[in-house]
């Protein structure tokens, strides 16, 4: 009989099985993947630490949650700067002034804000739609060569047919600084993520390869309280409907050479273009060795079963997903927790923060 037995072991799974540990509890994580870590998951090949399912680049500005990642992993300085690539036309992101500048010759901030002010007149009223939202927002050139074609594959449909919401802001700086992120901390753990998970997992009985939702009468019985991470929807086998997810696929090659497109990140702006991102690996860790890999990433339409990336926040989904949030408050002993759970995209501070929210809360 164990206290917890923790469905998942992504970071939610992972923080709150160490806590509870830590505070003398007995867990029990069980996985669905023949590997621990979820999405965060590392996988080495000739001394590079391959990001298996996407870019995972830790930054936050809360100092509590940059400490507790450092009691268990060093994290080094990479700063996420990447690239957008647009028919062979390179781009820094985010917009910033290196990006205006190689867009239109400009050299001064004022220069740059007059022309985007100027192409912002090209809506008029409320915007009806992401692409109206977009160019309200940041003008017409930059919305047809960053932002189209990339959110165009990343959704599986037209701006037109997006609504506006999903573009609240976009960052615009109107200083010569490519780094990505605003927050105070940020890096990639030295000996990638999948050491950060094995520390956090360290004594803890971990079981893979095992679906909880197809195997839950074997697992009745064996803790006082069920913490769920997978889909909120398959906990309650789908007697609602199915939430939507985008899907990705990912493909990498090993190439025999020490450096292949000079960044971590690069981005592919074009519709044409099938994938979004060009991931190579050995600069999130400034590596040098002699070969590289490079993942590229390809937005799919997501099928129930297979591994579910980003959440679809229509209103329609969020409806449905509220009809199981009030389906979970009413189960007994069982904690519901993490991206998947809660139907929503987290920052991986911000899944931290929520696990020992929870750890707290019911220690």
């Amino acid at each position: 009989m164990y206290s917890y037995l923790i469905i998942g072991s992504g970071l939610f799974g992972c923080v709150f099985a160490h806590e509870m540990k830590k505070a003398g509890k007995s867990c029990l994580v069980i996985e669905k993947r023949d590997h621990v870590g979820g999405n965060v998951y590392c996988e080495e090949k000739d001394g590079i630490h391959i990001h298996k399912y996407g870019a995972h680049i830790f930054h936050t500005s809360n100092t509590a949650i940059w400490d507790y990642v450092n009691q268990f992993v060093t994290f080094n300085q990479y700063v996420n700067s990447p690239v957008a690539n647009y028919k062979g036309e390179l781009y820094n992101l985010p917009f910033n002034m290196n990006t205006f500048s190689r867009m239109w010759g400009v050299v001064t901030p004022a220069a740059a804000a007059a022309k985007i002010a100027e192409q912002r007149t090209a809506i008029q009223g409320e915007p009806k739609n992401l692409e109206e939202q977009a160019i309200s927002l940041i003008g017409t050139d930059i919305y047809t060569k960053l932002i189209k074609g990339y959110t165009e594959k990343q959704w599986g449909r037209s701006c037109t047919e997006l609504p506006a919401f999903i573009i609240k802001r976009l960052p615009v700086r109107y200083t010569f600084d490519n780094n990505y992120f605003n927050d105070r901390y940020q890096g990639i753990p030295i000996g990638g993520y999948t050491a950060l998970i094995q520390d956090l997992l360290e004594g803890i009985e971990v079981r893979t390869g095992v679906d909880y939702n197809k195997e839950r009468s074997r697992y009745a019985n064996v803790a006082q309280t069920v913490v769920y991470t997978g889909p909120i929807d398959a906990y309650f086998n789908y007697t609602l409907g199915q939430l939507e997810y985008r899907g990705l696929r990912f493909e990498t090659e090993r190439l025999e050479e020490e450096n292949h497109q000079g960044v971590a990140v690069m981005n592919y702006t074009d519709r044409e273009t099938p994938y979004t991102r060009s991931i190579e690996h050995k600069h999130f860790e400034f590596g040098t060795q002699p070969v590289t890999y490079v993942t590229k990433e390809y937005p799919t339409d997501w099928k129930p079963g297979e591994e579910a990336y980003y959440p679809v926040n229509d209103d329609i989904n969020q409806t449905l997903y509220h009809q199981y949030e009030k389906l979970a408050k009413e189960e007994r002993n069982v904690i519901f927790g993490g991206r998947l759970a809660e139907y929503r995209y987290y920052d991986m501070d911000d899944v931290i923060a929520s696990a020992l929210t929870a750890v707290k809360q019911y220690q």
